[in-house]
């Protein structure tokens, strides 16, 4: 590290004219090629992947991305004259436009059933000819644009569907840019000087853009969610501004000690880097930890965020001493520069609340552990009701025009009070999809609709679709919940266990089941099965990490817990806001409804990575000190003083930048904000500056235990060795060490 550091600080022009050239390069490459993101939750194998592969194979026509336009009228029909001219005209322009295959509108003789029962609600169904999110945006912007153009004062014009909701996601950048405002100011408080707050901004941008352009290409090559880019930009704006937060503290610490600029910054990042290097890998293990679950939706998610995360650790250790050896000693404050000309070097000692809280824990640590453990108690119960499933359109911001088709094709108007429209099911209808392959089993199908006609759940069941080769039959069933609700999933399953089974008894008819529902119930069911696979990897992976790094088997031990912890709390706080709706709506969020399905793997391996960090950093500290002394009691003193206070403004920072993704108005980011925001506050501020020291008193010096067989299997690897500080300073420490902490 510190050869990697001295060869950029001596060419520090070149550094910073690489990681210039790279971003640019990378960030023109991805202009180039486009994007090609993916929000596919299909899983080959299930049910419903092969109730949607049949549907491709048999109705090529009407397995591209699809939309729907909805009308409705404040007073009279939408069979009026003058209604069904206008509307009809525009349908027909819309199927006239660009990638649109198809148009089913209400006022063909098959589309009486687009028409709702009080006549002043109609829809038409439109098909695009490319596949779910290849369909290009302009494209779908055309057909907004033309389908919106029919509105008119008496007539009410919306559009749904999964080809229409990734068009309102915001283009703008607010939620980055009060992010980095905020963190900014935070670092200038911390710092005093404007130069050192501005460097891991700087740092932390070019690492991101870097990340965020390289993700882009990788969806030319992987199936990558559409997501993936703002969740790696934020993981990346979180951890990158930390990891150079704590590296120029080291540095301003060698300045304050006497050391040279370049030496002081060479010795940071061959001291604290090595801990954020460390940091970064437990970040990557848990992240590419996905990869076990062998779902391609979930592996471009993994290596998008993983990318971000080393591009941000690699900046960190080299691109942030290049500048810190440009600003020289402006990396110290006005009053720090005179302080150290006028009295000299001498080390700077945790004061005031950082060192008064050290000693109350010390002083407290039974009656302290057991407040922290009690608040992560309270926060996890939510958790315990996590329902996964699908939140659909009707989870949409009130003013957007996905919500608002929603409600009139559940409800109605807003002027009927409710009770018009088609019902909640029409959003999210179920496929019955059959290969037919004998006489005997089109004659089972042709039983299935008035089998399932009345049953508990069915609204409505539509007639048997044959495709124009007669082997593919198709039957809508429409539930009487919504596509989120518990009680569609319940359909689902008695459709599958009991329903189909007993309609197609005593013949070779398979019926696979698919739709909306069914295809995030297949996810969410393939996910909870391997998740216990999935979070002990994650687990022993970074405990084997903090075993080697500590060489200790309660500190990996107390680490596994307290991640645990920091999850399941949380996750209580996501569930209360976005399961239960608790102050959701207030967020412009829209309604309570249940946690996408791919969150709890995705929020583990982050939530996971996280927490490692604040552990590495605080231990790390306290290892040093229980190395030259062998007193627990001072050890854990000393590591909490000297670190409470970078960590708590390290995670200030991580706490402001994820929060500040709320404002994306994307529900899945909001979740991720939320959710991180709730894991940083909870393991800085609780885990680690309170339970984590408690603990480690109470138990004293079994804390550094360790099998003599187990440490002479290990290999030898120092986190942060001990900084070579200046000799001014090195005279005055023996003097000054019992000043550390009161």
């Amino acid at each position: 590290m510190a050869a990697i550091a001295r060869w950029c600080i001596r060419h520090r022009l070149v550094t910073v004219l690489l990681w210039a050239l790279a971003c640019v390069g990378v960030a023109a490459a991805a202009g180039t090629t486009g994007t090609a993101y993916s929000n596919n939750y299909e899983v080959p194998g299930t049910e419903s992947g092969r109730a949607a592969e049949l549907l491709a194979e048999g109705f090529p026509h009407q397995s591209g991305d699809g939309g729907t336009i909805v009308w409705h009228t404040n007073e009279g029909s939408v069979r009026d004259a003058d209604v069904q001219q206008k509307m009809s005209g525009m349908l027909d322009s819309v199927a006239a436009l660009h990638s649109v295959a198809d148009v089913s509108g209400p006022y063909e003789p098959a589309g009486a059933a687009q028409i709702s029962p009080d006549g002043r609600t109609a829809y038409a169904s439109l098909t695009f000819e490319q596949g779910l999110g290849d369909v290009p945006d302009a494209h779908v912007q055309s057909v907004i644009d033309t389908a919106q153009a029919a509105r008119s004062d008496g007539v009410q014009v919306e559009l749904g569907g999964t080809a229409v909701g990734p068009m309102e996601a915001p283009s703008g950048h607010l939620a980055e840019t009060v992010g980095v405002a905020v963190a900014a100011l935070v670092l200038f408080l911390a710092f005093g000087s404007l130069a050192a707050s501005l460097l891991p901004i700087a740092t932390a941008l070019v690492s991101v853009g870097t990340a965020y352009a390289g993700i882009a290409l990788l969806s030319q090559v992987m199936t990558v969610a559409d997501f993936a880019p703002m969740l790696g930009l934020l993981i990346g704006l979180g951890v990158g501004i930390d990891y150079a937060l704590f590296i120029v503290t080291r540095h301003r610490k060698g300045l304050q000690s006497g050391l040279s600029v370049a030496d002081a910054a060479r010795e940071a990042v061959a001291t604290t880097g090595r801990a954020v290097v460390f940091a970064g890998a437990t970040v990557c293990i848990a992240l590419l930890g996905m990869l076990i679950l062998r779902l391609d939706f979930l592996n471009g998610v993994a290596i998008a965020a993983s990318l971000t995360v080393v591009l941000t650790v690699a900046a960190s250790v080299t691109l942030l001493p290049a500048l810190l050896s440009f600003i020289g000693m402006r990396a110290l404050n006005g009053r720090e520069r005179r302080r150290l000309a006028e009295r000299g070097p001498r080390p700077e000692l945790p004061t005031g609340f950082a060192a008064r809280w050290s000693a109350y824990v010390e002083r407290h640590p039974k009656l302290l552990a057991v407040v922290a453990v009690a608040v992560m108690a309270v926060l996890a119960l939510p958790t315990l009701s996590l329902h996964l499933g699908t939140s659909d359109q009707g989870n949409n911001p009130a003013t957007s025009t996905t919500r608002k088709a929603y409600d009139l094709l559940a409800h109605g108007g807003p002027d009927q009070g409710g009770d018009g429209g088609f019902g909640p099911g029409v959003n999210g209808p179920l496929t019955l999809v059959s290969r037919l392959d004998t006489s005997a089993e089109r004659l089972a199908v042709q039983r299935l609709p008035e089998a399932l006609s009345g049953a508990e759940g069915v609204a409505s069941v539509g007639p048997v679709t044959y495709n124009t080769g007669g082997d593919t039959a198709v039957v809508t069933v429409v539930p009487t919940s919504s596509p989120q609700s518990k009680a569609t999933s319940e359909l689902v399953d008695r459709l599958r266990d009991d329903l189909v089974p007993a309609a197609v008894d005593g013949t070779s008819l398979t019926v696979h089941i698919g739709g909306v529902t069914a295809g995030y119930d297949d996810f969410a069911a393939i996910i909870v099965d391997k998740l216990p696979l999935f979070v002990g990897v994650v687990i022993s992976l970074g405990c084997l990490l903090l075993l080697v790094a500590f060489r200790s088997v309660g500190i990996p031990l107390k680490a596994a817990a307290m991640n645990v912890a920091a999850v399941a709390s949380s996750f209580g706080v996501v569930v209360a806001i976005f399961q239960w709706g608790w102050g959701s709506e207030l967020l412009g969020l829209g309604p309570g409804g249940p946690i996408e399905p791919f969150l709890p793997v995705i929020m583990v391996s982050v939530l996971f990575g996280l927490s490692m960090d604040y552990q590495v950093f605080l231990v790390s500290r306290m290892y040093e000190e229980w190395l030259e002394t062998g007193d627990n009691r001072r050890a854990v003193r000393v590591g909490l003083a000297e670190t409470s206070r970078v960590i708590n403004s390290a995670a200030v920072i991580m706490i402001s930048v994820f929060l500040a993704f709320v404002l994306s108005g994307d529900r899945v980011i909001a979740m991720f904000g939320i959710a991180l925001a709730a894991a940083v506050a909870l393991d800085a501020f609780v885990l680690r500056t309170l339970l984590v020291p408690a603990l480690m008193h109470m138990l004293g010096r079994a804390n550094w235990w360790l099998p003599g067989w187990l440490d002479r299997m290990l290999p030898k690897i120092t986190v942060e060795p001990r900084s070579c500080e200046a000799p001014a300073v090195l005279q005055r420490r023996t003097s000054d060490d019992e000043q550390l902490v009161p």
